[in-house]
């Protein structure tokens, strides 16, 4: 995911890589620098999710062109949620936006130009948000993004907040300075280890945790098959599917292991392009056959493995939609391919909205609305937050989204924070403890056995 930071004297701009960043909006103080999913990054920074998933969504034709068909199956705890929410809080639940500031009560004019409110905290309150992205510039302590971390989830009472970023380790490391310095998926994968896989994602997961980070845009589950590809690359396991699938699935179950979310990425397949679709929207020309070779493996095995999102990719696919559409706005590839050809049942997220390749045919508002009805469920880092929120208030008060449709994503997105145990109320984070699990002996021993190549 890509996205442009500018925060004004607080936060330094980040880029984020499939599923991190965020777009400049009117009044921004300055440009930041962008990067897909949390790829390149000004600092070490992009993002990734993880496990929670709901029953499978059975998709059909619906008024307005809502993908439709039965609601995900719901808890006691979820159905009583769900049932409490108004129109605009469930419109808020899809809602991941970046915030700028480094405390739930720090004034940013930032804040106040993109949001209409000055802290984070009151960002949170106003719109009701399901989700908060954090980026470096979030970060600056243990002891700081604990209380941040903290801050944030006192503001949402009512729901508690899905808190991501993008540590993928390596290259894409929002919480890099703070975290240990875990060798990338590249280095993982070059071990053939799916035991040291899942042991670094575990280990990631519980530093993540300590934080009060509960969602990881992690791990990349795309198939390097390019070596022009300027925004995979390294991020990747490698080059060939079947050893990509096993490293994907390792790390996945690791990051369950540490009760964090885990969210594969970039569906359908990000590896075979030679553009970066935070600047651009690449074409991959595989055949329905070469996709099923080459880029389905990874996410049938994190879906087998039980990911608790996918995160979608700013790319055309021809062979599957020949609309022109990225696959973040196609309904045939999100609802057709991942929900009912794959099983998929957990949270299918956008990668950030405020990067070009999604944005070079629709406005920031319709671009909000054709994800939501291409089967999307969690919006990430529009980039022009009031225009996507209200776009797609104003589509679910007119019918353009059913109540059913938005119903779905909404059930998805409490049954996520349900199975992570933060459904109830978030666990407040200590300082104290993250003290002694970041960067914790035994972790920084995992770390350098992974850079002599599982030796």
């Amino acid at each position: 995911m890509v996205g442009r930071i500018g925060m004004a004297g607080v936060l330094v701009a980040a880029l984020a890589a499939c599923g991190g960043g965020g777009g400049e909006a009117a009044g921004a103080a300055r440009p930041a620098e962008r990067s897909l999913d949390g790829a390149r990054t000004a600092a070490t920074g992009t993002a990734g999710t993880t496990p929670a998933q709901t029953p499978a969504q059975t998709a059909g034709p619906t008024s307005g062109g809502a993908a439709q068909g039965r609601a995900p199956a719901q808890s006691g705890d979820v159905r009583r949620a769900l049932a409490g929410m108004s129109l605009e809080e469930k419109v808020g639940q899809l809602f991941m936006p970046v915030l700028y500031g480094t405390t739930a009560g720090t004034v940013s004019g930032e804040n106040q130009a993109r949001y209409g409110a000055q802290t984070p905290a009151k960002v949170v309150a106003r719109y009701h948000l399901g989700g908060v992205i954090l980026f470096p510039a979030n970060v600056k302590s243990v002891g700081q993004v604990v209380a941040l971390t903290n801050g944030l989830q006192k503001a949402s009472p009512e729901v508690p907040l899905l808190i991501g970023t993008d540590q993928e380790n390596g290259l894409v490391s929002r919480m890099g300075a703070l975290m240990t310095p875990f060798p990338g998926a590249a280095q993982v994968g070059a071990t053939r280890s799916t035991a040291l896989s899942r042991a670094v994602a575990r280990a990631t997961g519980d530093e993540l945790r300590a934080l009060g980070v509960n969602l990881d845009f992690a791990p990349v589950a795309d198939v390097n098959v390019n070596p022009k590809n300027p925004v995979i690359g390294k991020r990747a396991f490698g080059d060939d599917p079947a050893h990509v699938s096993r490293m994907v699935s390792a790390a996945v179950k690791g990051f369950a292991d540490a009760n964090v979310a885990a969210t594969a990425k970039h569906f359908p397949g990000h590896g075979d392009t030679d553009v970066d679709s935070h600047t651009g929207l690449p074409v991959i020309k595989h055949t329905r056959a070469q996709w099923e070779r080459l880029d389905a493996p990874p996410f049938r095995a994190a879906i087998a493995s039980g990911v608790d999102a996918v995160m979608s990719a700013h790319i055309v696919f021809p062979k599957l939609d020949p609309s022109g559409d990225p696959a973040t706005l196609s309904k045939p590839i999100l609802t057709g391919l991942l929900r009912d050809k794959l099983g998929f049942k957990g949270v299918i997220s956008t990668d950030a909205l405020n990067m070009e390749g999604v944005r070079k045919k629709y406005d920031d508002g319709e671009v909000a609305v054709r994800a939501v009805l291409a089967g999307a469920d969690l919006l990430l880092m529009p980039n022009d937050f009031p225009k996507a929120y209200n776009a797609v208030l104003t589509a679910a008060k007119s019918g353009r989204i059913s109540k059913q449709r938005l119903d779905q994503s909404v059930t998805r997105l409490l049954t996520l924070k349900q199975a992570r145990g933060i459904l109830r109320g978030a666990p407040a984070a200590s300082a104290a403890k993250a003290a002694g699990v970041l960067r914790s002996a035994e972790h920084r021993r995992l770390a350098a056995r992974v850079a002599r190549g599982g030796r």
